[in-house]
């Protein structure tokens, strides 16, 4: 990121460092309570907006077979898993990991369930007690879209991300989607990571240049019926003003 300061006083600007890990887990089946295990775990790392490449990934040995419907999700099979670590042998350098990071789960109640079954018989801390804070995409697509499909792959189709690649669920693959699938979300706020520390006395002026190739922008045509309506509600304004309006003037001039 590049910023351009204009004074004729020293004025010092701060950068913030926003460190975000897109986290997704694979299981043998829906539930932590009943002994359900996790067998992957896949975080891929931004910072200010960037994937640094700095991922953490590991497959893990749950001492269990997966249920018949989880295999057909994940196609990890027990015989891919009995020569992988179990997650105590790797949970202090997750924890090291996302320590103090904001984790951007889909569905964030189920991985972090998991994740918080195991710390548990480990006699560790809630993931939470080690992260800044969890973030879920789910509950924003769904404000964002209310009653459309709001799953990972409903999400990359509405922002033409590729997915040709995720012919099972894959951690790794799913948390490099989610990525992706959050910038088109929060698109427009790169604008809130850079802070003036000291400068409303000087007078400064800072200019900020974005570096948007990284995101993608779809073109969300109106539907049919959207464009009715709004063709309905512009009679409607026409009718009340009296005919005076802006398009009607701008077209005859």
């Amino acid at each position: 990121m590049r910023y351009t300061q204009q004074s004729t006083q020293q004025t010092h600007w701060k950068i913030f460092r926003v460190r975000q890990i897109f986290l997704d887990t694979e299981t043998t089946g829906l539930d932590a309570e009943k002994g359900d295990r996790i067998i992957e775990i896949g975080c891929v790392e931004m910072v200010n907006r960037k994937l640094t490449g700095n991922n953490w990934h590991h497959y893990l040995n749950p001492d269990r077979d997966s249920h018949e419907e989880a295999l057909k999700v994940h196609g990890i099979t027990t015989e891919f898993l009995q020569d992988k670590p179990r997650f105590e042998a790797v949970a202090e350098s997750f924890l090291e990991y996302v320590q103090g990071a904001e984790i951007i789960i889909h569905n964030a109640a189920f991985d972090v369930g998991f994740l918080n079954a195991e710390l548990k018989r480990l006699a560790f801390p809630a993931v939470t007690q080690y992260v800044g804070s969890v973030l879920d995409t789910l509950v924003m697509a769904k404000e964002m879209f209310p009653g459309k499909r709001n799953g990972l792959n409903g999400l990359c189709d509405r922002f033409e991300i590729d997915r040709s690649s995720r012919t099972f669920h894959g951690a790794l693959l799913d948390a490099e989607l989610l990525a992706e699938v959050y910038l088109n979300l929060t698109r427009g706020q790169d604008a809130l990571l850079i802070e003036a520390s000291d400068s409303p006395e000087t007078g400064a002026t800072t200019g900020v240049a974005m570096d948007w190739s990284g995101v993608h922008l779809p073109i969300i045509r109106a539907t049919e019926e959207e464009l009715t309506a709004h063709a309905e509600v512009m009679k409607q304004v026409e009718k009340e003003s009296g005919g005076r309006v802006v398009w009607k003037i701008l077209s005859e001039t």
